[in-house]
């Protein structure tokens, strides 16, 4: 799977469903227990600016996520984000991303990066009553990743991410990775 083709492509269904999302209210609760829609907003922005400043950047460094502002429903400065990642992805996953005084390889960071808007994408359409679809081989894709970085320093009570929630076998890929990443994977 070429990861960054399956970020542009989440990417793109995250600007479209936030666009669908405008009118919901800010104070909406949301499965991301720590954050209402408007708090995921500023996530889901103020994080991909940084990352995508951090990809463009000549020193790769990320921005300060907090300096953000959210504009309207976001959509439109997801897609700039988007167009912006389109002309320096594949090639600047050969180089670390520097988060704050940490590193991370460029590939694994886009992976990890692809994981955070599949499963906040989930999030907002949840809190939304809308549907949310990412590319299964992408989600798949997620699901090979996300085990090693969800480890007991992350995952429980407390802690960035609930415990993993049991699933049926019949589950699909996003449903399990949703259950994986601490959510119950029904509406």
């Amino acid at each position: 799977m070429d990861t960054s083709a399956a970020l542009i492509r989440a990417l793109d269904q995250l600007a479209d469903l936030l666009d669908q999302a405008a009118d919901i209210p800010s104070t909406a609760p949301t499965p991301c227990t720590e954050f209402d829609v408007a708090a995921l907003r500023g996530h889901i922005v103020g994080w991909l600016t940084a990352f995508t400043d951090g990809f463009t950047a000549d020193d790769h460094t990320c921005s300060d996520p907090d300096a953000v502002t959210v504009s309207g429903s976001g959509a439109a400065q997801v897609r700039a984000a988007a167009d912006r990642l389109r002309t320096v992805l594949p090639a600047a996953l050969a180089e670390p991303l520097k988060i704050g005084d940490a590193g991370m390889p460029g590939d694994m960071a886009a992976s990890m990066i692809l994981w955070e808007y599949q499963m906040h994408g989930w999030d907002l359409a949840q809190a939304a009553g809308l549907d949310w679809s990412p590319d299964d081989e992408a989600v798949e894709a997620s699901l090979a990743v996300a085990p090693a970085m969800l480890t007991p320093d992350f995952q429980g009570e407390g802690k960035a991410f609930a415990a993993a929630v049991p699933v049926a076998e019949s589950a699909t890929p996003l449903e399990r990775l949703v259950g994986l990443s601490g959510r119950r994977p029904m509406r």
